[in-house]
């Protein structure tokens, strides 16, 4: 998996993150740098934690099925994206969330934005991903990100909340397709 491949990784894994930050946005009426500095380390903190445990989890069952991991690596991606993609169509508009930016708040955030990213992280150990640079690059990228949706989110408002989850969903689906036809057909 190459620079590229994690990068768009990163910035589907960082859709949900982007979602919730536009609505945290949506509270807060003046943005501060303590705002964007704890939407930033929580949802990125997660994004890069959770596909690191994943990968040790991984790791642990790696032997056992390493003739069908591309089909596990597809199928983790592609429910994944399914979910972000459908939850974007439906029309159960979930609480706005409020304008608190304390622990209590922001940790089920960061946790419920964050768990497919564990998912990935299992994924990432069957394929070999040197596990370090793509946490880094996770976590930077969904920091940025999410920092950029509170500012979104308190400038335009809901408008492009389901649009960033749908395109995430989108993303990761493409990437499930895109290791399982370079595996099936060129060996990957």
């Amino acid at each position: 998996m190459n620079l590229f491949d994690l990068f768009v990784i990163a910035v589907g894994l960082s859709m949900d993150a982007f979602a919730v930050s536009v609505c945290k946005g949506l509270a807060v009426k003046r943005i501060g740098k303590r705002h964007v500095f704890s939407v930033g380390m929580y949802f990125g903190g997660f994004q890069a934690l959770m596909p690191l445990i994943g990968y040790f989890v991984g790791k642990q069952f790696e032997s056992m099925i390493t003739s069908i991991d591309h089909w596990i690596a597809f199928g983790l991606l592609a429910v994944i994206g399914g979910n972000m993609a459908r939850e974007a169509l439906s029309d159960n508009e979930e609480n706005t969330p409020d304008s608190s930016f304390g622990f209590k708040t922001m940790l089920p955030l960061a946790i419920a934005t964050s768990i497919d990213a564990l998912a990935v992280g299992v994924t990432f150990a069957f394929l070999n991903v040197s596990i370090i640079p793509a946490v880094l690059l996770i976590g930077a990228t969904t920091f940025a990100i999410s920092a950029g949706g509170l500012q979104v989110g308190n400038m335009f408002g809901t408008r492009y909340k389901s649009k960033a989850e749908l395109v995430g969903g989108i993303i990761l689906i493409c990437l499930g397709g895109k290791i399982l036809v370079e595996h099936l057909f060129f060996g990957g």
